[in-house]
């Protein structure tokens, strides 16, 4: 009877991930090091002092001939980890790299602290990991 039991959940387990597949893979842990928190408050530096916000656009979505989308989960220059995300800001991006040319300095031009730089690639890195 528990084999039959087990059977019809595990069934309904991919029944509901064939039904709605993006919720079933974008569920996860955060990774490690990073809090919810840490996501609140690098969505104010993001669209505050980070400057972010200015080529990214308020949502993260991007802004043409400026700076990538950064809610889908196509990166540019890192591998969408968080610790790629967190390299990638600190580091910036050159012209030559960037896709449309445009720069990116390191911090992304802002006088940001070390937590400051975590939070923010922390919400950064959220922005395309809806479910975790």
């Amino acid at each position: 009877m528990r084999h039959v039991a087990r059977i019809a959940a595990v069934a309904a387990t991919v029944l509901v991930s064939l039904q709605y597949p993006a919720q079933a893979q974008e569920t996860g842990a955060l990774p490690e090091g990073v809090t919810q928190n840490m996501i609140r408050q690098g969505e104010g530096t993001f669209k505050g002092a980070g400057l972010c916000s200015a080529c990214h656009g308020p949502q993260g979505r991007g802004i043409p001939n400026l700076g990538a989308n950064l809610t889908d989960s196509t990166w540019l220059h890192s591998d969408g980890s968080y610790a790629g995300v967190l390299q990638t800001i600190r580091q910036g991006v050159g012209a030559d790299k960037s896709s449309n040319g445009t720069t990116m300095p390191p911090k992304g031009g802002s006088a940001l602290s070390e937590d400051q730089l975590k939070a923010v690639a922390a919400y950064v890195w959220s922005l395309s990991h809806h479910g975790s």
